[in-house]
């Protein structure tokens, strides 16, 4: 596994920095934020997002794709991370069609990538049923009836659900247990489909989730993504993407609220001295600085095991949500801290990262629950 990137990879990053920096600058959030956008993103920005590839970034050719590898994506969400993008890019790239590529019919893939690689179907993951990341633990029904299956339950925590398309939601067809990993099934549902009502939550970080109830909610088993009461091993695989990826974008969070604290420490004067000269800081910085180089060879590996070592994907996976989860919450602390009592006013754009920061580490998995999974992978 090389941990340098080619040339080709370079200059994506390249140009996803460019981009990002020229037209999804931290300020477009803010504006999302006061305007209170029904969307929650620019639509304007997805739309250009996708004619750059960038949506179907790893998908086959065959279905309208670029099929760069999980590698490029990485490194365009660790970009739009340094800028705090707000875009459907996770929800339904990463999520979304890793779910139809991985799990889905001929049939799917053919009528859904390539409207996915467009940007003009748009999908959100509705799995979550508490307060915490507890994949198998699935309460939401569905039942047989006929040709068609019945779902009934509560989702929380859906992430893109208010402006999503389509929903894939994730609910048990057999057994009692609601913690088993056996009788779970991947249903594709649309979202304006009759018995779905659908509350926005709006995050501490300005992004959007959405609580969603399902009443007695048709849907065809033809719209099954998968085999039915089998979907663990999809769901488990695509969970895992979802992990490495949000870690890239966390890396990209970090990185630069790193820069901007180092910046201001340069900047801040203090009893006639530039505060970045006192050895405290100084060290605190060194270690901040430590804690990034090691976390980026484990992104770097991360992503790289998507493609290359699927096997390998459960324990990289949460190796680098542990890790990450412990970075952003020690930079954009230590960035809070160093930059004083401003810091921590709305006027100044790191408040912003602690609050990303905060969301993302509970995204699919905190540290403490991919510690705990790390260790049982192992044998402990």
């Amino acid at each position: 596994m090389a941990l340098v990137l080619n040339e080709e990879q370079r200059l994506l990053q390249d140009t996803a920095k460019d981009f990002f920096t020229a037209n999804a600058p931290v300020e477009a959030l803010r504006t999302l934020r006061d305007k209170g956008d029904a969307t929650g993103y620019s639509t304007e920005l997805w739309k250009t997002m996708a004619e750059l590839g960038w949506a179907g970034i790893i998908l086959p050719e065959a279905y309208g794709g670029l099929d760069f590898g999980f590698m490029g994506l990485g490194l365009v969400l660790e970009e739009s991370g340094r800028t705090l993008t707000a875009s459907p890019m996770f929800s339904s790239v990463v999520v979304g069609a890793s779910t139809i590529l991985l799990g889905g019919s001929s049939r799917q893939k053919e009528t859904l990538l390539p409207e996915i690689t467009t940007g003009q179907l748009t999908l959100a993951l509705a799995l979550e049923e508490s307060h915490h990341h507890r994949p198998t633990t699935i309460a939401t029904r569905a039942t047989a009836e006929g040709a068609n299956y019945i779902i009934n339950g509560r989702k929380t925590f859906v992430l893109d659900g208010h402006s999503a398309d389509k929903l894939i939601v994730v609910a048990r067809t057999s057994g009692e247990q609601s913690e088993s990993e056996q009788g779970l099934t991947l249903f594709l549902v649309d979202a304006r489909a009759p018995g779905i009502s659908c509350q926005r939550t709006t995050m501490a970080d300005s992004r959007n989730c959405a609580n969603i109830s399902f009443d007695n909610v048709i849907v065809s088993a033809e719209d099954a993504i998968g085999e039915i009461d089998a979907a663990w091993p999809v769901l488990e695989a695509v969970l895992d993407r979802a992990r490495i990826a949000i870690a890239a974008e966390m890396m990209g969070c970090a990185l630069e609220a790193f820069d901007r604290t180092v910046g201001y420490l340069k900047e801040r004067v203090q009893f006639d001295v530039h505060i970045g000269s006192f050895q405290a800081l100084q060290h605190r910085a060194a270690h901040m600085q430590s804690e990034i180089e090691l976390c980026r060879s484990v992104i770097l590996q991360a992503l790289s095991t998507v493609d290359d070592s699927p096997e390998q994907l459960p324990l990289i996976a949460s190796l680098a949500k542990a890790k990450l989860n412990e970075l952003v919450k020690l930079i954009s602390n230590e960035a809070v801290q160093m930059h004083g009592g401003i810091g921590v006013t709305d006027e100044l754009e790191i408040g912003f990262f602690l609050k990303r920061a905060r969301v993302t580490m509970q995204i699919y998995g905190d540290t403490g629950f991919h510690k705990n999974r790390y260790a049982r992978l192992c044998g402990y």
